[in-house]
């Protein structure tokens, strides 16, 4: 089958500016929530949820239920890939922006334990479940309809989605910090914690407004209009009404990417684990570690605030550096770099000094995660098809991302057992993770210079990974 003419795989730049900015900003909405309920996790819903447990153990339990929510992300990758692969990725992307907005607004009036008892952590473990899916189906989207109007820099132009989970994290921190300033620590754990998720409204309405305003990827359109003639000509030979169905299954972006690209897939988790390990232990564990560390609760969040500013251009600049040198040495830096810091992360927060811990979170939030996590948008993008991008793409990050949820409460789980003593274990862990990247990057061969367009139509042969193309003098 012939390739899609440029003339229909050429998106206009202002397409491209607007497909940016949407996915740049409705990813700051988005982890404005999610990663809202990641702060809240760790200072106060072991407070407002959990008042019946002790201190070490509410937070063993509020962790629970921040996992919960990184747990359901994969259904979402799943559900919403399938259906942005067949029916278009804006449409999911409203949905998924939606579906986060509401739930977050739910959590801000929801009552506390106090109030109803134990149907309060029930009710909240659902709706973080439903924030769960939703932002496990934006991801994949929000990357997709930038990287796919991209004809160059597609590090660069993908990473601003990437950008967008910091830039939500000093969103967060700063209302959560905000409000927590201007009144009392009573007042606040009684209602004044609700503000920053009942904003969650407004921000929706913000989102959906740019949102609703980009475009479908021309690669995109080629290949559905190409998916379409294909599956008319598969009806019209089909022998019997069984055999055409089966035939649609075997179609499926799920069934493409687990029968012809297991492999792809696999290595895809072991690329992004380490990533997400280190992002959810220098994001989430690390405050209530430093809390408990004797640091005020203010200035944990001010060191968090801080990296998570810094980590912006972080992210953006090393996603820029790979598009010169290549995805694979960018990652694979960060990976080894960041398996020594995890050695030495903790000794820095044991330290006592509040500016020794600021430049721990500095260090690793800002300068060692980014290049781990920079090129990543790009890198899923480019490894697999058109017809079964969004589900591919989706479901690798989106199990690599339970390492984020899961990390903070197993090590929260280990400090439990150890009774607050040593942390030799945690980094040992976060090394392991590391390590595991490293192989699955040298696993991969370079996608830097792969052409997204050659695969909109004809998609690789099984078994084949795009990344393992030759690229494309186009």
């Amino acid at each position: 089958m012939p390739e899609t003419p440029p003339s229909q795989t050429q998106p206009s730049q202002t397409q491209l500016r607007r497909a940016v900015s949407s996915s740049f900003i409705g990813s700051v909405i988005e982890y404005y929530d999610f990663l809202l309920y990641a702060t809240a996790s760790a200072v106060i819903f072991n407070k407002v949820f959990f008042s019946s447990l002790d201190s070490l153990a509410a937070t063993v339990a509020s962790f629970g239920t921040f996992a919960t929510g990184y747990l359901a992300r994969p259904l979402g990758g799943v559900l919403f890939g399938h259906f942005g692969d067949r029916l278009g990725r804006k449409r999911m992307l409203v949905l998924t922006m939606t579906l986060m907005g509401v739930a977050s607004f739910l959590i801000g009036l929801l009552p506390t334990y106090d109030q109803i008892g134990s149907l309060a952590p029930i009710t909240l473990v659902l709706l973080r479940i439903l924030q769960g899916i939703a932002v496990g189906g934006e991801w994949g989207g929000a990357v997709l309809i930038s990287a796919e109007h991209a004809t160059s820099r597609r590090g660069l132009w993908a990473s601003f989605t990437n950008a967008g989970a910091p830039s939500g994290m000093v969103l967060s921190t700063a209302v959560l910090t905000g409000t927590g300033a201007i009144m009392s620590e009573q007042a606040f754990l009684s209602w004044g914690w609700r503000v920053p998720f009942l904003l969650s409204i407004v921000l929706l309405a913000v989102g959906l407004f740019v949102r609703l305003r980009v475009t479908e990827p021309p690669v995109f359109e080629a290949a559905r209009k190409a998916a379409a003639g294909n599956e008319a000509g598969g009806r019209a030979a089909a022998w019997s009404p069984f055999a055409w169905k089966f035939a649609w299954f075997r179609k499926t972006p799920l069934f493409d990417v687990l029968r012809n690209h297991p492999k792809t897939l696999l290595l895809a988790v072991g690329v992004g684990l380490s990533a997400f390990v280190a992002q959810g232990t220098l994001t989430t564990y690390l405050i209530a570690y430093g809390v408990r560390a004797g640091f005020p609760r203010q200035a944990v969040l001010n060191g968090l605030t801080l990296s998570s500013a810094l980590a912006v251009v972080g992210i953006v600049g090393c996603a820029a550096l790979s598009d010169r040198v290549g995805r694979r040495p960018v990652v694979l830096t960060g990976a080894l770099l960041m398996a020594v810091f995890g050695f030495v992360l903790f000794p820095m927060v044991n330290s006592g000094s509040t500016a020794v811990l600021t430049l721990a979170l500095v260090l690793g939030q800002s300068i060692l995660h980014p290049l781990m996590f920079g090129p990543l948008a790009a890198l899923y993008t480019e490894l697999f098809a058109t017809r079964s991008r969004y589900t591919g793409a989706s479901l690798g990050y989106q199990i690599a991302g339970l390492g984020a949820g899961l990390a903070p409460l197993l090590f929260a789980q280990l400090d439990a057992s150890s009774g607050g003593g040593g942390t030799t274990t945690t980094s040992t862990i976060i090394a392991a993770s590391c390590l595991l990247t490293v192989l699955c990057v040298l696993a991969l061969r370079e996608t830097r210079g792969q052409d997204l367009t050659s695969v909109a139509v004809v998609a690789p042969a099984s078994g084949d990974m795009p990344g393992a193309a030759k690229p494309s003098s186009a």
